[in-house]
């Protein structure tokens, strides 16, 4: 199935199974998937959308943006060109380009850069904290949801590795989230008391990760 929204055709992924409410999503693909129930025939899926034509522009619109700047390389919140010069031995940053000789060898230094990076963060912020907190050893992953995970029972704090797009800002405020939950385990006003005593401007940051 497919549906047209302002012009441009969209597939439509419909998925069936035993339940009552019809939901829908935006995959990494812009397909739109819907979930409904096996009644649900293609005029019924079709009112849905066309009653949440709002939603879906939003939503295509923030999938677009992340499928863009997926495609560009960026590095601590700046978008640099990548230009390939095989007679170079080492990368070179100059303004917003990188030269380098190939990509593998920009992804070993991008690795290199993020976990470089990422500890020094960590280790700058846990030494900003008066509350008394154990030091969490950090891993670092791929996350398609998360920008960071704090486990207080293995003591440790999960950074999404895709963070070190973000600004410098990004990651601390990230850093800073997951030490406070060492302190408070939940989302309460205290715990957020504590990520702005740290981190002023954190809802400035967290919207705009989230946009």
């Amino acid at each position: 199935m497919k549906y047209e929204l302002d012009g441009k055709d969209y597939i439509v992924d419909i998925i069936r199974k035993n339940n009552k409410n019809t939901y829908v999503r935006i995959k990494d693909d812009l397909t739109i998937q819907v979930t409904t129930n096996y009644f649900a025939s293609k005029k019924d899926i079709k009112g849905v959308l066309d009653r949440n034509q709002d939603f879906l522009r939003n939503n295509l619109y923030k999938k677009t943006k992340e499928i863009e700047k997926k495609e560009e390389f960026y590095y601590l919140g700046k978008k640099y060109g990548i230009v390939i010069v095989p007679t170079f031995e080492k990368l070179e940053l100059s303004d917003n380009k990188i030269y380098v000789n190939d990509i593998k060898t920009l992804e070993k230094w991008l690795k290199k850069e993020t976990i470089r990076i990422f500890e020094e963060r960590l280790e700058y912020n846990y030494n900003r904290f008066e509350e008394n907190i154990p030091f969490p050893k950090l891993r670092i992953r791929s996350m398609k949801t998360r920008w960071g995970v704090c486990n207080r029972k293995n003591l440790t704090v999960t950074i999404n590795s895709a963070l070190i797009r973000e600004s410098i800002d990004a990651i601390d405020y990230v850093i800073i989230h997951e030490l406070s939950h060492l302190v408070h385990f939940n989302h309460s006003s205290a715990f957020w008391q504590t990520v702005g005593k740290y981190f002023p401007k954190y809802k400035q940051i967290r919207k705009e990760l989230r946009e």
